[in-house]
């Protein structure tokens, strides 16, 4: 029960809560963007909040009229804007186009603003996760560097299907703390200390999720394992994991160059899993996960350290906005879609006939997460994990 095991021990609790709170600030920073620029093009934001559910506190701005709250759940929030989702009638929304004065009684409301303002609202949100993620990205390589192509750390990154390391149990995400009884410090003596040990029985100490492990095993041949080893290392002893990548401080100039370049990275990679699910959506589907593979690979990623946790939360913020800027019902995307469906027809369109599709598309949201809810719970209840 793979699950049940992350989530009972108390570093498991912290893991999960960890992730909370981590995709929770990125969604609030989301619709801090959106505040941001409702308050500049002059809409009143009537309630901003940190989580949802029942209010713990709550503060209203006399100068703006603005209710400022902290809900019990800490799962994101909400920038609710005045006249954001008003039933207005087509007479009033033409006034964008006539140019005649809007009353002062309404001009706070989101619905009385030109299209450009409020399609600049509108993708606030998901710009905001943009720059969030470089920033994230910037403040890890000034915080605990940058990722070393030569040292390594004593932290699992990945293992060999059916390599002795596999059919022992060790995973990503463990730590090996000892080699034959003695205390392991860094990755590169770990990876030197088996390479030098083919054929020769080793003991093997790791950590996870707080709980000590240990196992004997013999070291093979490296070429045996994987066909793209270095030739000096074919015949060294190897028991099939590859230790995670360690991180070195640079000076704030590198740091700057770093960070873009990781930012590149991450736009490729979130750009092309999104090009190939759509291009090849039977194929990739089954990969997709939600919010629980989302804390499960969380938890694990966790285990190699805060730089790695750090470019972690620079994806997911990345793919927050991309996913929000798709034309889907509910989302900022479908919302801009209808704007810019507007500003092509030179008239809005029916607020009651997109209100009901974003509705509509909600409860499709709703349904596609707890439709990936069980099925990233049933691929980590069988030991699959979301990997």
């Amino acid at each position: 029960m793979p699950l049940l095991a992350t989530i009972v021990t108390l570093d498991g609790i912290g893991k999960v809560v960890t992730f909370l709170v981590m995709l929770s600030v990125l969604i609030v920073l989301h619709e801090f963007g959106h505040f941001i620029f409702a308050r500049r093009n002059g809409v009143r934001v009537n309630e901003f909040s940190v989580g949802m559910g029942p209010k713990v506190f709550a503060w209203k701005s006399k100068r703006t009229g603005t209710q400022y709250s902290l809900r019990w759940l800490p799962i994101g929030g909400y920038c609710a804007m005045h006249g954001e989702d008003a039933k207005v009638s087509e007479a009033e929304l033409q006034r964008d186009y006539r140019d005649e004065p809007v009353p002062a009684a309404d001009s706070d409301n989101f619905q009385s603003k030109s299209p450009w303002r409020r399609l600049a609202i509108i993708i606030a949100g998901p710009i905001a996760n943009f720059i969030i993620a470089y920033f994230i990205l910037l403040f890890g390589a000034l915080a605990f560097g940058v990722e070393s192509p030569t040292a390594t750390q004593p932290v699992v990154a990945d293992v060999v299907k059916g390599s002795p390391a596999a059919v022992n149990g060790l995973k990503p995400g463990d730590r090996i703390v000892a080699f034959n009884g003695t205390p392991v410090t860094g990755g590169d003596k770990l990876v030197s200390d088996v390479n030098g040990s083919l054929g020769k029985r080793i003991t093997i100490d790791y950590e996870r999720n707080g709980v000590r492990y240990e196992f004997d095993v013999v070291p093979v041949r490296c070429a045996s394992l994987q066909s793209n080893v270095r030739a000096d290392e074919r015949n060294k002893g190897c028991i099939g994991f590859s230790p995670f990548p360690g991180f070195v401080r640079v000076p704030i100039g590198d740091a700057f160059v770093a960070s873009a370049q990781e930012y590149g990275g991450i736009a490729s990679n979130v750009f092309g899993s999104y090009g190939m699910l759509v291009t090849h959506f039977a194929k990739y589907s089954r990969q997709v996960t939600g919010v629980v593979g989302m804390g499960q690979a969380a938890a694990t990623i966790q285990d190699f350290g805060p730089g790695p946790y750090l470019t972690l939360a620079a994806t997911i913020s990345f793919a927050l906005g991309v996913l929000n800027l798709l034309p889907i019902p509910a989302l900022d995307g479908g919302r801009a879609a209808f704007i810019v469906a507007e500003l092509i027809r030179r008239k809005p369109v029916d607020p009651e006939r997109e209100g009901m599709v974003h509705l509509a598309g909600f409860a499709v949201l709703i349904v596609l997460m707890l439709v990936l809810a069980v099925h990233d719970i049933s691929r980590i209840a069988s030991g699959q994990g979301v990997f």
